[in-house]
C-alpha cells in the first residue's frame, strides 16, 4: 500500500500499553474484627453443639459435725450450625488471559473481605444474619458524650457488663470513633485510647487498647445506626468454618446476569463462585455493651438538669 501518514504510535493502540503496576491507590482488604476477638471452635459439616452452664454450683462454711450444704450444676446444649455464604462473579475470557492489573487475584483477596465484612455485619447487628442472635441484642446501650466525657462512658458501659458478672476482655471500635478517642484522657490525664503502630501488628489491621483492654478496628462496627464502640466478654462469642473459602471456576454453565439468564459457553465469559460455610453462637447479648454516639444536644441537656436541680435544692 502507498504510504498515506507517517507511522506514529497511535497506530498501535492495543499493541502498546502504559506500564501497569500493582493497584497502588488499593486499601487494605478488612478482615473480619469478630472473628479476631471472639474464640474460634471446630466445625463440622453438620454443625456443633456447645455445652453451657446455666447454674453453677456453690460452697459454704459448715462447723465440726454440722450437715454440709448441697449444690448442683445444670447445663445446655447451644447449637452452631453452619449457614453458606456465597458470592459469583463473572468476566470475560480475554480479562482472564490478559489479567489487566492483576485483576483476578485481586479480586479471591477482595471476594474474602466481602466474606468477612458479610459476617461481621450478621454477627454484630444481625444484618441479613442466618444466626440465631447477635451482639446488638444486648440491652446495654452507652451514649458517647464529649472527650470530657468518655471515660466515665466506658466506666459506665464496664459496670453494665460485670452486674451481669461478665468481664469486659476487648472493644471492637470504629475508625470514626478513634478521632474523638485519641483526645480523651482519664481522671489522671493518661490517655484512653493508645493505638498500636501497624508495623507491629501481624496481620497489617490498625488495632490498640481502650483502657488498657485490646482494640480491634473495623469499618462493620459503625456500619449499624450510631454504634462507635462495642465493648465485651468475647469468650461469650464463638465461631467456626467448615474448610475455608472454596473456589470454583466455570465456562460452561449459565448465570443470571442483570435479570437475564446468560450463556457462558455462547460469549466466551468465565464465571468464578465462592462459597464458604460458617457458624456462629452468642451465649448471652447482655455480655456485651454498644457505645453509640450521643445525641445533639444530650450535654446541654444534662447540664440544664444540673442548673435545674441545684436551683431546686437552694
Amino acid at each position: 500500500m502507498t504510504i498515506t501518514a507517517p507511522t506514529t504510535l497511535a497506530g498501535f493502540s492495543g499493541f502498546l500499553t502504559r506500564e501497569q503496576s500493582a493497584p497502588i491507590f488499593e486499601k487494605a482488604a478488612e478482615m473480619s474484627i469478630v472473628q479476631r476477638l471472639a474464640q474460634q471452635v471446630p466445625l463440622g459439616p453438620s454443625g456443633r453443639a456447645i455445652p453451657v452452664f446455666t447454674a453453677e454450683p456453690t460452697a459454704g462454711w459448715v462447723a465440726e459435725g454440722q450437715e454440709k450444704p448441697k449444690t448442683q450444676g445444670a447445663m445446655s446444649l447451644k447449637n452452631m450450625d453452619p449457614k453458606k455464604l456465597a458470592a459469583i462473579f463473572v468476566v470475560s475470557e480475554e480479562v482472564v488471559r490478559a489479567d489487566p492489573g492483576g485483576f483476578m487475584g485481586a479480586m479471591r483477596t477482595k471476594v474474602g473481605a466481602a466474606f468477612a465484612t458479610a459476617f461481621d455485619l450478621a454477627a454484630l447487628h444481625g444484618t441479613s444474619s442466618p444466626f440465631d442472635a447477635d451482639i446488638a441484642d444486648t440491652s446495654h446501650t452507652v451514649p458517647l458524650g464529649d472527650a470530657k466525657a468518655i471515660y466515665g462512658n466506658l466506666i459506665e458501659g464496664l459496670a453494665d457488663i460485670t452486674g451481669e458478672d461478665y468481664d469486659l476482655t476487648a472493644f471492637a471500635m470504629s475508625p470514626r470513633a478513634e478521632a474523638v478517642l485519641l483526645g480523651a484522657t482519664d481522671n489522671d490525664g493518661r490517655p484512653i485510647f493508645t493505638n498500636v503502630p501497624v508495623a507491629e501488628t501481624a496481620t497489617g489491621v490498625r488495632s490498640g487498647t481502650i483502657i488498657g483492654r485490646p482494640a480491634a478496628i473495623g469499618k462493620a462496627v459503625h456500619a449499624a445506626g450510631d454504634v462507635k464502640i462495642i465493648g465485651g466478654d468475647w469468650s461469650q462469642a464463638a465461631w467456626g468454618v467448615v474448610g475455608g473459602i472454596n473456589y470454583t471456576v466455570s465456562n460452561q454453565a449459565s448465570v443470571t446476569i442483570n435479570g437475564q439468564l446468560v450463556s457462558l459457553w455462547e460469549n466466551n465469559l468465565v464465571a468464578v463462585r465462592a462459597e464458604a460455610e460458617y457458624g456462629f453462637v452468642l451465649n448471652d447479648p447482655d455480655a456485651f455493651v454498644l457505645y453509640t454516639k450521643a445525641d445533639a444536644g444530650s450535654s446541654s441537656s444534662s447540664s440544664d438538669d444540673e442548673s435545674s436541680s441545684s436551683s431546686s435544692s437552694s
